[in-house]
């Protein structure tokens, strides 16, 4: 049975930091590439970051260039997302997802989980 299970979301002020983790389970997980997206309330979901399988190479959207850093423990099975600088607009849930391609089909979808940026 294929799992993702994020962690580590909650509640943030302007400024601060948090780690999210995804732990995979139920499939060759060095054998993806791992993205994460967000949906943030009444907006489409949309793509924030993606790492190969091998965790050689990744891609931002431009709005978390420089702020969010992808990385990924194959050991481990699991994805992080550490997200710096945090913003309001940043306010999503966040998605963990495991493709074969690199804007390709997503295979496996974790079930979320609640970013908020609020002062």
């Amino acid at each position: 049975q294929v799992q993702l299970v994020e962690s580590g979301g909650g509640l943030v002020q302007p400024g601060g930091s948090l780690r999210l983790s995804c732990v995979a389970s139920g499939f060759t997980f060095s054998g993806y590439l791992m993205k994460w997206y967000r949906q943030a309330p009444g907006k489409e979901r949309e793509l924030v970051a993606i790492i190969s399988a091998i965790g050689g190479s990744t891609t931002y959207a431009d709005s978390m260039k420089g702020r969010f850093t992808i990385s990924r423990d194959n050991a481990k099975n699991t994805v992080y997302l550490q997200m710096n600088s945090l913003k309001p607009e940043d306010t999503a849930v966040y998605y963990c997802a495991a493709a074969r391609a690199w804007f390709g089909h997503v295979a496996y979808w974790g079930q979320g989980t609640q970013v908020t940026v609020s002062s």
